[in-house]
């Protein structure tokens, strides 16, 4: 199995589960350790059946080698930070989003052996609802991308979907929710507010506060991008959702009350250029497969947060990679 982007959040979990679970499987990990993929995310994995390639999901020689060996394609490697897209370089999304997945699909071209390749994409790609909405989005729902992250994700996806009817690759696009868990860049929501509060530092909330998230366990995660290799068809789009909401201002108010912090840590700021106000997706596609969400979010945000209290090395290493997100942790933004 070749995982793009495997030293990242979601790709080491999903190694993780995988070399635990599948004795059989080896990994191939092609990474091109930005500020957010780390090598520390996979220590302790058996090596006899893992190998680290350090390289650009760009690099079509690469990735062409790589898939030659290869049964098996899951590409984590994206930039995926909303608030970087908006006030940051946005060509670092159009590169590894929209020319990477390029790339990538070429190379799956050439690769007959490669029984499937799944695109890990976003519920993004399809903007927002209103916080009194009915609707939900599913595998039909238009692209409606509201930032430079979303539409660069938007984008790839579409090239996956003219590979697949114009060439007749094995690809799949998986939409999921918001992935939470153990070794997540602390510029996200939930690793960003646990840091600030063990701190005793200002919980920045954009806005009101209301905005509505779905949250998914990233073990979840992986088991759902299993099923789609083990059962999904060619060709097809997959969202994945807990069909569990919550706000942020609700996600804040969780994790001080874990950490025994107060509630008036939380600091309301102005909301940041076109932020969406909810999502909600729609799984039963996916679930017809008989995939269920296995872990409770309580429980699962009272384990992550756990995580990072008894990591502080991991903490210290990762933001070493990250000028601003360390001066936000410093600051307390």
């Amino acid at each position: 199995m070749l995982v793009c982007g495997g030293c990242g959040f979601m790709g080491s979990n999903f190694i993780h589960y995988v070399l635990d679970n599948f004795p059989n499987t080896k990994i191939i990990n092609l990474d091109l350790l930005t500020y957010a993929g780390s090598r520390e995310n996979l220590k302790g994995i058996p090596l006899a059946r893992y190998r680290f390639v350090k390289g650009d999901i760009g690099n079509k020689k690469l990735v062409n080698q790589l898939m030659r060996g290869s049964d098996f394609v899951v590409n984590f490697a994206a930039e995926t930070h909303v608030d970087r897209s908006i006030h940051g370089e946005t060509s670092d999304f159009v590169h590894t989003n929209i020319d990477g997945v390029h790339s990538l699909l070429e190379a799956l071209r050439n690769s007959p052996n490669v029984k499937k390749m799944i695109q890990i994409s976003t519920d993004e790609v399809w903007g927002d609802l209103s916080l009194s909405s009915k609707l939900k989005f599913n595998e039909d729902s238009p692209f409606k991308p509201n930032s430079p992250y979303s539409a660069s994700k938007a984008a790839g996806d579409l090239l996956v979907r003219s590979y697949v009817k114009t060439y007749g690759v094995p690809a799949i696009v998986s939409h999921s929710v918001n992935n939470f868990g153990p070794r997540q860049f602390p510029e996200k929501l939930i690793p960003f507010f646990t840091l600030l509060a063990m701190q005793n530092k200002s919980l920045p909330l954009y806005g009101d506060g209301k905005n509505v998230r779905d949250w998914l366990y990233v073990d979840d995660h992986t088991v759902a991008i299993l099923t789609m290799l083990e059962k999904g068809g060619g060709g097809e789009v997959y969202a994945v959702s807990r069909d569990e909401e919550y706000s942020n201002v609700e996600i804040a108010n969780n994790i001080l009350n874990m950490l025994d912090k107060p509630k008036n840590l939380i600091t309301f700021i102005k909301d940041r250029p076109g932020h969406d106000r909810r999502y909600s997706v729609d799984s039963s596609k996916l679930r017809r497969f008989g995939w269920r969400p296995k872990y409770s979010i309580r429980e699962q945000l009272k384990k992550t947060i756990n995580w990072y209290k008894q990591n502080p090395n991991w903490i210290r290493k990762v933001l070493k990679k990250s000028r601003d997100v360390n001066k936000h942790i410093k600051l307390g933004f």
